[in-house]
């Protein structure tokens, strides 16, 4: 298979890209199980493009029981080096109001059941090589730049930086914790930036939200708390802006380079060579081979 260097994963509300022509359906199976669906395999603007929509077809996957692991791994296993994520969020502040989209740069994670590496699974046999990975940018400064302009290009209002909050789900936050979230400064709250954008980091991708603004989560005084029908209206609207968008993006990706951090294992890989164990390596060649 020829490798796909861009990868799209579709939120609630974008459980596919229509634009894709010459589409191939392509089930994987990796180390750390299924993905969420089928990877979409097709051509965009000219360029092979792999989508997945992250919560399954028909919205069957709570945020935390979702395989983040097996999704990305997937995305590598395909050969995507930029990895464009659409999610839905709540804003948390006054001046992003719901339909527009923000591009955020920062990640504070809130969640405490998911599983936030490939090297640290005994269960999955990819323990005993400890990898300190850098993410003090968690998403990557081009790809987000490329998305933002992206965005302004299908006319929604944008922003581009904030940090995005990312809470455990399925439940949506409490008052208290939504005013605690406002005064900490964060701009946007969702549920699954974590562990995607760790785990793209060390399968060496570039990874970026266009995060779709549903509502303003419970802490605005004159709108109603949020609700799943008030999210779907706004989700409904906000799709054909989300693919338009994304379609803007791989016309702009069309003659980039390699990621800025396919080489961002190189320096986090801290276990002496002579002690990886060999059943480690084997399960994560993908990821450590060339480093082997």
């Amino acid at each position: 298979m020829n490798p796909v260097r861009i990868g799209v994963i579709g939120g609630s509300g974008v459980y596919e890209l229509s634009a894709l022509q010459e589409v191939e359906e392509i089930w994987l199976e990796t180390p750390f199980g299924a993905p969420s669906d089928a990877f979409i395999v097709g051509t965009l603007e000219g360029q092979r493009v792999a989508f997945l929509s992250r919560h399954g077809r028909g919205h069957r996957i709570s945020p935390t029981r979702l395989n983040s692991r097996a999704n990305i791994w997937g995305f590598k296993k395909l050969g995507v080096e930029y990895l464009i994520a659409v999610s839905a969020c709540g804003s948390l502040q006054e001046q992003m109001a719901p339909g527009d989209i923000v591009v955020p740069d920062q990640i504070f994670d809130r969640t405490r059941l998911r599983s936030l590496s490939f090297f640290d699974d005994a269960t999955v046999g990819t323990d005993g090589i400890v990898v300190h990975v850098s993410v003090a940018h968690p998403f990557c400064e081009f790809l987000s730049e490329v998305c933002y302009r992206a965005v302004q290009a299908s006319g929604a209002p944008a922003h581009l930086g904030g940090t995005f909050v990312t809470i455990e789900g399925p439940r949506f936050s409490t008052k208290a914790e939504s005013q605690a979230f406002r005064q900490l400064g964060f701009s946007i709250v969702g549920m699954t930036a974590t562990p995607e954008a760790f785990l793209a980091r060390e399968a060496e991708m570039s990874y970026a939200t266009m995060a779709h603004i549903t509502d303003y989560d419970v802490w605005h005084e004159s709108e109603e708390p949020v609700t799943v029908d008030a999210v779907i209206r706004v989700l409904q609207h906000n799709a054909e802006v989300a693919k338009q968008s994304v379609r803007n993006a791989v016309r702009m990706l069309d003659q980039a380079g390699p990621s800025p951090y396919r080489n961002a294992l190189q320096d986090a890989l801290i276990t002496s060579k002579a002690l990886w164990p060999p059943h480690a390596v084997q399960k994560l060649d993908l990821l450590i081979g060339k480093y082997a």
